[in-house]
């Protein structure tokens, strides 16, 4: 992924408002993200835990959404996969998080869910730079993997965004 500007990640949302998107908290380290690891961006917001931000390159340019992550239920340890990168983790390291659709669909209250990684951390993970415990183990590549991923976040995307 290249790297982008406030201003880009802020006109990229396409389901909240130009108020909202000019009030939600972008990371302060956006120049020392490591963009060419990164498939997206992502981020949960420091004030707000139940808050979450994706942004994605796609065909059409740039695509934002805002997420809210439910709450995780407390109990014995269980393993988790997340929907993106197919990741596992044990514990709370898989989140369930819902985008509120854009345009009209959204406005009737309709949203998208999935299964992601906590911390939005997919790309790292797949790359091995973050470390999320045992991993399954695969017979494709790096690249493929990438590419896999690539194309769930697409279609979550597009499920947003239809």
């Amino acid at each position: 992924m290249l790297a982008i500007s406030e201003p880009a990640v802020r006109a990229s949302f396409v389901n909240c408002t130009q108020g909202e998107a000019k009030r939600l908290a972008i990371p302060n380290d956006l120049d020392l993200r490591p963009w060419a690891d990164l498939d997206f961006l992502g981020w949960r917001d420091p004030a707000a835990t139940q808050r979450a931000y994706l942004v994605a390159e796609t065909d059409g340019g740039l695509v934002g959404v805002a997420l809210r992550v439910a709450a995780q239920q407390t109990g014995r340890a269980r393993r988790s996969m997340c929907s993106l990168c197919l990741t596992t983790h044990t514990g709370d390291g898989v989140a369930l998080m819902s985008a509120r659709k854009a345009g009209p669909g959204g406005r009737q209250g309709n949203s998208v869910g999935a299964y992601i990684c906590s911390d939005l951390g997919c790309s790292l993970y797949l790359r091995g730079k973050k470390d999320a415990g045992r991993r399954i183990d695969e017979t494709i590549t790096l690249d493929e993997k990438i590419e896999r991923t690539t194309g769930h976040l697409a279609a979550f995307l597009r499920r947003v965004t239809e």
